[in-house]
């Protein structure tokens, strides 16, 4: 309690129960990658088993942050582990993809360096107060991302047919051009930012 009566909130602990969601979401990663790799291209039953744990841990990723913002119980571990456990997810499933020879290298790359070197500078600016929320165009990329890794997971073609394909194509598509543009919207955002900053 302050000397004016008023009552401060507590800080929440970092073991709570969007965390543990985030953690589980990391372990499920490790998980994830054997079995489509284990699979080895034969659209059986562990590369179904593999998408469906990339959808649910995916479908998680507003769960957690949803529960920590309306409880209260939003937490520097939480903020550092929840853009970590979607990195590990989607960065790793391109990569699975890759080795299996259903999606160009150069695309997973393009995908994972962006991914990886704006999560890793906002770490590094998050200490000095330099917090960019994430924009509409970050949101809508990430939705983009998930729908199209969660298309190419999934052995559809092996029900609907080969025309899937083409529409795997056009989602990923759609996915990279969302990703390097809002890149690129973040870090003009940012120059900003910090150019405001300096002259005030």
């Amino acid at each position: 309690m302050t000397d004016s009566g008023a009552v401060t909130p507590a800080k929440s602990g970092n073991f709570n129960l969007p965390n543990a969601i985030t953690v589980v979401r990391i372990l499920l990663a490790p998980v994830f990658f054997w079995l489509l790799l284990a699979d080895d291209q034969a659209d059986g039953v562990l590369r179904w088993i593999a998408a469906g744990l990339f959808i649910l841990a995916i479908a998680t990723d507003g769960v957690d942050g949803a529960i920590a913002r309306r409880r209260g119980l939003v937490t520097d571990l939480g903020k550092i582990l929840d853009p970590i456990a979607d990195k590990l997810l989607t960065s790793g499933a391109l990569v699975c993809l890759s080795i299996l020879g259903e999606l160009w290298w150069w695309v997973t790359i393009v995908i994972v360096v962006r991914e990886v070197g704006i999560t890793v500078w906002r770490m590094i600016e998050l200490p000095r107060g330099n917090v960019m929320p994430a924009g509409r165009g970050g949101k809508l990329k990430t939705v983009a991302q998930a729908v199209a890794i969660s298309f190419a997971l999934a052995p559809l073609w092996t029900v609907i047919g080969d025309w899937i394909f083409w529409l795997n194509w056009v989602l990923m598509g759609i996915a990279l051009v969302l990703t390097v543009w809002s890149g690129l919207d973040y870090l003009w955002e940012a120059y900003r930012l910090r150019t405001r900053r300096d002259a005030t």
